[in-house]
């Protein structure tokens, strides 16, 4: 039998299955004519469903994604980045200079403090000089001063000259657990060396050489890294235990050197427009003065670029060194052997002590424990502060006015005792 309904659909009806949330079944009228455009119900039927395919694909789609991102969450750690351990992330830092190390065996190798002469009688230009890691800097005899460098780990060539020691410099070894190096002394420094348990490595030509360079005149005594080992081995003293100065690690010090300019801190919530806030100036010159004698005077002027402090004289030559292979060469003049190159320490501390004309009214007799001011600088700025060591077995302390520890740069640092008569100008 032959069915004759006919499907009629309302457009306003189809406007809304498009537009609303649910599709709409069309009304169905079996007495109205059938459609002259017999195309026209079957495109409308294409049309709905293209729609809920295209529903159902999305939906499809998403769900795979949500899928795919849950099993890579269950991925275990090998699968996509392994966490480092704690030995991994840990960085070993030097006691001496805060610098870092790459092996952790070398943090307690043997240490030596090496009585070094500053006179203008030969002992300049000094050779191995730059590889200290601290030197503390002070007036031996008539205005004349004098280094007691402390090396960790040493590689130069050549290293001298030596001289003899002061129980002032022996009180500022102490905590550094090091190799007193030397060519004898004054009397209570050698007294000192022999009661007190040091390790003590005096004028010795196993050791030792003499150098042949005819313008050091008396100043021609010279060790080297290889012969210094050798002693460290030989004696059994293969180990120091060094109680060094607190120091920021190399981060810390990058941090500080940007932010501890800025003596009005951004308020990042703000807008920078029209903001503020200033810097404090950075110290480029520091004069640090001993006395009356220019040629042991000193001046320092900051690089920003290299963060260092170049130094040079009062009398204006810049404090050259001889920087020596990194290898075992023999007994050499450091003339022959090594490239002059400017000391420029990360850190230059002067603190203020009192001094006065020993017994026999030639050498210094400079009290090495108590406390007075302290000048550091470092990261291009100046902090005026203060000195403690309570006893010789103690380390250094330096404090700022308010009596907050000051952590030091990493690097080599030049600690100069100036005496309460001289002056740090900045």
């Amino acid at each position: 039998m032959e069915n004759n309904t006919n499907i009629t659909v309302n457009s306003e009806e189809l406007k809304e299955a498009f537009e609303g949330d649910v599709v709409k079944k069309p009304k169905v009228n079996k007495t109205a004519k059938k459609d002259s455009n017999p195309k026209r119900g079957l495109t409308d039927k294409k049309l709905l469903v293209f729609l809920i395919v295209g529903i159902i694909g999305l939906v499809g789609g998403t769900v795979m994604l949500v899928v795919a991102l849950l099993n890579m969450r269950q991925a275990g750690p090998a699968d996509d980045y392994p966490e480092l351990s704690n030995e991994e992330k840990e960085e070993t830092y030097s006691a001496l200079t805060g610098e870092v190390l790459e092996d952790k065996a070398l943090l307690t190798a043997p240490a030596y403090c090496i009585q070094t002469p500053n006179s203008t009688d030969g002992a300049r230009p000094q050779a191995g000089l730059n590889e200290a890691g601290v030197i503390f800097e002070a007036i031996a005899e008539a205005g004349i001063t004098r280094f007691a460098a402390i090396y960790q780990n040493p590689s130069s060539a050549v290293i001298g000259p030596i001289r003899s020691l002061r129980i002032y410099y022996l009180e500022w070894d102490t905590p550094f657990d090091c190799t007193i190096v030397h060519a004898g002394g004054s009397g209570d420094a050698l007294a000192a060396l022999s009661s007190g348990g040091y390790k003590d490595l005096t004028e010795n030509y196993t050791y030792m050489y003499r150098g042949t360079y005819g313008g050091r005149r008396w100043n021609n005594l010279f060790t080297t890294s290889a012969l210094l080992r050798q002693y460290s081995s030989d004696s059994g003293n293969a180990s120091s235990e060094i109680k060094g100065f607190a120091r920021m690690t190399p981060e810390e010090s990058k941090k500080a050197r940007i932010n501890g300019t800025v003596s009005e801190k951004l308020v990042i919530t703000q807008p920078a427009k029209g903001d503020t806030s200033t810097t404090t100036p950075v110290t480029t010159n520091v004069g640090i003065r001993f006395g009356g004698l220019p040629n042991f005077n000193v001046d320092y002027i900051y690089n920003a670029e290299s963060n260092t402090y170049a130094r040079s004289y009062q009398s204006g030559a810049a404090h050259e060194v001889y920087g020596c292979p990194a290898e075992d060469l023999g007994e050499k003049n450091p003339e022959d052997v090594c490239n002059l190159t400017q000391m420029a320490p990360s850190v230059v501390v002067a603190m203020v002590v009192s001094e006065r004309k020993a017994a026999d009214n030639y050498h210094e007799d400079i009290t090495a424990t108590g406390s007075g001011k302290a000048f550091i600088f470092q990261n291009g700025m100046a902090i005026s502060g203060k000195w403690e060591k309570a006893t010789k077995a103690d380390q250094i302390k330096f404090t700022d006015e308010d009596g907050k520890e000051i952590k030091l740069a990493p690097g080599q640092t030049i600690v100069s005792a100036v005496p309460e008569y001289g002056s740090v100008d900045f």
